[in-house]
C-alpha cells in the first residue's frame, strides 16, 4: 500500500525534545568569550552600587583582588578596568602616573589573579575635571574641543604606564584620530610590541552611555562628544571607513559601540573583516533598562539576557563586554 506523505517536512521534530534542540544549536554564548567591566576606586573595603545600574559598584583595590579571583574561577573571558582617581585635573594626570589608581588596579589583578585577561579602557574621560576624553583647546571661533594630536601624546603615555604595570590588552575608547597609530609606536618603541590592541574603532555618540557616566562620574561638564564619537544617523558605511583606519594603524581587534540598537552595523563589519576578532559593547544603557523592567517583573531577566547575548553572537561579535559576564558564568557553572 503507498500512503501519502501530506505533510514531509516538519521542523518542530528538532524542537520537540529539549536534548535535541541543545545538539543542534549554531550558535552559543560561553563565559570565556565575555569580558566584565569593572569600576575601581581609591580606600578600602569600599564597594557602592551604582544606583542606576543595580548590582554593578565601584570598588576599592581590595575588593577588586577578591572580584577578580572570583571571575577567575568562574571562568570569565576578562576584565576591562575604569579608574576612578580621588582628584581630577584639567589633563586626567592620574592616568599618566605609575602610582594612578589604573596602574595599580592593573597590578593587583595580575597578582591576584594572574590568568584572567586584563584590559584597560584607555581614555582620558575619567581622569579630567571636565569629562572630556583629551585636553582642552580654544579654536579661534571661541570654541572649547578636544585638542586631538596633544591627547595622542597623552595617550602614548597612559598606553605604556599601563603596559609597564603588566596589562594584557590596551583597549582606546576615546575615537581620537590617530590614536592606534600612536598608541602601536609608543607600545613597539618601549618593547611592548606583543600587547595587542583592542579599538573601539566603531563608536557612536549614544543616549545609551548614560548610566556609565554615573558609574565612572565621567559625565562632560560641557558640551558633549558628538564633535568625536559617531553620528548613529551616519550613513552606516562610515564604520567600516573608521575600521579601515584602525586596522591600517594596527589595531588587532575591533569594536562596536553600543551593541543592540548597533547590530546591523556588527554584522557589517564582520562580513567586510570576517578575518579580525570583532567585539561589542553590551553597554550600560542596555543593562540598566533591562534591570529596570526584571526589577518591576515585567521581563524575565535571564531570557532577555541569553537572547540578547546570542542575538550579539549571531550578527558576528566573538567577543562580548557586558555587565553580566559573571551572571551568566554562575549559571552556566
Amino acid at each position: 500500500m503507498e500512503y501519502e506523505n501530506l505533510m514531509p517536512i516538519r521542523p518542530r521534530r528538532l524542537r520537540y525534545n529539549p536534548a535535541v534542540r541543545k545538539l543542534v544549536t549554531e550558535y552559543r554564548v560561553t563565559p570565556e568569550r565575555l569580558i566584565l567591566p569593572l569600576f575601581v576606586c581609591e580606600g578600602s573595603g569600599v564597594k557602592v552600587e551604582i544606583p542606576s545600574m543595580p548590582e554593578v559598584y565601584q570598588m576599592s583595590l581590595d575588593i577588586l583582588a577578591e572580584e577578580v579571583r572570583e571571575l577567575e574561577s568562574l571562568g570569565v573571558g576578562g576584565v576591562i578596568l575604569f579608574g576612578i582617581p580621588a582628584k581630577k585635573d584639567e589633563i586626567g594626570s592620574d592616568a599618566m602616573s605609575a602610582d594612578g589608581i589604573i596602574a595599580r588596579a592593573v597590578r593587583t589583578v595580575k597578582k591576584a589573579a594572574p590568568g584572567l585577561l586584563c584590559i584597560t579602557d584607555v581614555c582620558f574621560c575619567e581622569y579630567t575635571s571636565h569629562g572630556h576624553c583629551g585636553c582642552l583647546k580654544k579654536l579661534p571661533s571661541g570654541i572649547v574641543d578636544v585638542d586631538n594630536d596633544a591627547t595622542l601624546e597623552m595617550l602614548q603615555k597612559q598606553t605604556l604606564i599601563q603596559a609597564e604595570a603588566g596589562v594584557d590588552m590596551v583597549a582606546p575608547s576615546g575615537m581620537m584620530d590617530g590614536m592606534i597609530g600612536a598608541m602601536r609606536d609608543a607600545l613597539d618603541a618601549n618593547g611592548f610590541t606583543n600587547l595587542p590592541i583592542m579599538s573601539y574603532a566603531v563608536k557612536y555618540a549614544s543616549a545609551f552611555y548614560g548610566p556609565f557616566r554615573d558609574a565612572a562620574d565621567s559625565a562632560p561638564q560641557f558640551g558633549d562628544r558628538r564633535s568625536y564619537q559617531m553620528d548613529f544617523a551616519a550613513v552606516a558605511e562610515s564604520a567600516l571607513r573608521e575600521v579601515e583606519l584602525d586596522v591600517a594603524e594596527g589595531a588587532d581587534l575591533i569594536m562596536v559601540k553600543p551593541a543592540l540598537a548597533y547590530l546591523d552595523i556588527v554584522r557589517m563589519v564582520h562580513e567586510n573583516y570576517p578575518e579580525l576578532p570583532l567585539a561589542t559593547y553590551n553597554v550600560s544603557g542596555e543593562y540598566s533598562m533591562v534591570k529596570a523592567a526584571a526589577l518591576n517583573g515585567w521581563v524575565d531577566e535571564d531570557r532577555i539576557v541569553d537572547e540578547s547575548l546570542i542575538a550579539m553572537t549571531r550578527a558576528g561579535a566573538g567577543i562580548i563586554l557586558t555587565y553580566w559576564a559573571k551572571k551568566v558564568a554562575q549559571r552556566m557553572k
